[in-house]
């Protein structure tokens, strides 16, 4: 990391889910999925502040102007894994805006992701990551993570959602 740049990573809170929607967005952008973000402070504070604490969230902050400046973030929520009999930190985003990537800003974000998952005694962390996105690929393989290659992911939509819970 440049000597001139620091950056400190901080739980996010109701107060900064304005600053999470905007770099959601600026994500969206980058995955050129503008067309599916839906997503609106006033779901992202219901169902991250709300009566149920569906995922939590990291926000990379520039040290500089007061800390203010949210520069990235890692959205992550908890799973279990029935083999392994423990909690998995499951990561749902990383993103770093383009212009402070290749600063060591995800590696802060990510280590403390692990410093959590050690702490909740996590059996592993996982993670999804577009086939394109080689700069994202080669960063992960390069702290050691492994592609689970033998795996699909598989999805429902709403409709489908819908029509199964009705069948």
């Amino acid at each position: 990391m440049d000597k001139k740049f620091s950056v400190q990573i901080k739980e996010a809170t109701v107060s900064d889910v304005p600053h999470l929607i905007q770099l959601v967005k600026k994500l969206a952008e980058y995955e050129k999925l503008e067309n599916q973000m839906v997503a609106t402070e006033e779901l992202f504070t219901r169902y991250g502040f709300g009566e149920y604490s569906y995922y939590k969230a990291l926000l990379a902050q520039n040290e500089e102007n007061d800390g203010s400046h949210s520069i990235g973030f890692a959205l992550y929520f908890f799973t279990f894994s029935t083999f392994v009999g423990k909690p998995t930190l499951y990561l749902e985003d990383l993103f770093v805006l383009p212009e402070f990537r290749g600063r060591g800003v995800g590696k802060q974000l990510l280590k403390h992701l692990a410093q959590i998952a050690v702490q909740r005694d996590c059996g592993r962390m996982e993670w999804s990551v577009l086939n394109w996105n080689e700069p994202a690929i080669l960063f992960y393989l390069e702290l050691g993570a492994k592609a689970m290659e033998e795996w699909t992911l598989y999805r429902l939509h709403p409709p489908e959602i819908k029509k199964l819970a009705a069948s």
